[in-house]
């Protein structure tokens, strides 16, 4: 496969601020698809979040989970789940502490606990409702990707000894647990791999703390304008706004479109 392939983040960088997706974003999307360049997507969200989305804009190929789950084309080309056991243990000391959590696979996420405020805040700003409750639903199952809540303060408490996870905070109330060395970067090279592409070719559009290793490791790296500053310098151009046709200018700027 010689195309090249560009992934895009959903979160402010497909969708705006009231999780809509600006005119210009569609347009530029469906423009790349007719000019056979292959789009992706590359979100902390689970599959079964942005299923709609993936409809809308007719997009079938994605790197979900930060990394942990990948397909392409309908063919699931990458898993990796977090440590059973370190998972049980985290979990132990998460209910000793009252810390929530809610646990997620590729189809579905459970609660550890039911209608918790920080749940209840941290899901709505992602036009999520809040998990129902299974508190052993990580028992027997390959876990990608848990959701902690709590504050930024608190959370070191929870963490301090857990050297296979990754901890990245998305939103005040709350952090992704990763296993080690997980990440948008590590599920794009599992993509790249599979379809014998070189980095070279591979463009990627993003704006949190979890795209970082994904913008530097790609050929062709861009932050949105409404990117966090440690993005931006990492970035090999920042475009506009999510709210400014910042995947439209940005896909210009690359000689994509």
């Amino acid at each position: 496969m010689s195309k090249p392939i560009v992934f895009f983040d959903i979160d402010g960088t497909i969708l705006n601020h009231e999780k809509q997706i600006p005119k210009s974003t569609k347009e530029a999307i469906f423009e790349l698809q007719n000019r056979d360049v292959h789009v992706a997507i590359a979100t902390g969200r689970a599959p079964f979040m942005f299923k709609e989305l993936r409809e809308e804009l007719n997009i079938n190929s994605f790197v979900s989970l930060n990394g942990q789950y990948a397909e392409f084309e309908g063919e699931t080309i990458h898993k990796h789940a977090l440590h059973s056991e370190q998972l049980h243990l985290f979990t132990e000391r998460a209910n000793e502490l009252n810390i929530p959590l809610v646990y997620l696979n590729n189809e579905t996420m459970k609660a550890s606990i039911d209608a918790h405020p920080h749940i209840l805040e941290a899901m709505t700003s992602i036009k999520m409702n809040h998990p129902e409750v299974q508190s052993d639903f990580y028992h027997g199952r390959d876990i990608y990707q848990v959701l902690l809540f709590c504050e930024e303060h608190e959370e070191t408490k929870l963490t301090n000894g857990f050297e296979q996870f990754n901890f990245i905070r998305w939103h005040d109330y709350s952090s992704d647990v990763l296993p080690i060395g997980g990440s948008k970067a590590n599920g794009i090279q599992q993509m790249v791999n599979h379809l014998g592409i070189d980095m070279k070719n591979v463009f990627a559009f993003g704006d949190g703390l979890n795209d970082l290793e994904m913008i530097e490791n790609v050929g062709t790296g861009i932050a949105m304008g409404n990117a966090v500053e440690p993005l931006k310098k990492l970035a090999n151009h920042i475009t506009s706004s999510v709210e400014e046709d910042g995947i439209l200018k940005g896909l210009k700027w690359a000689g994509l479109l």
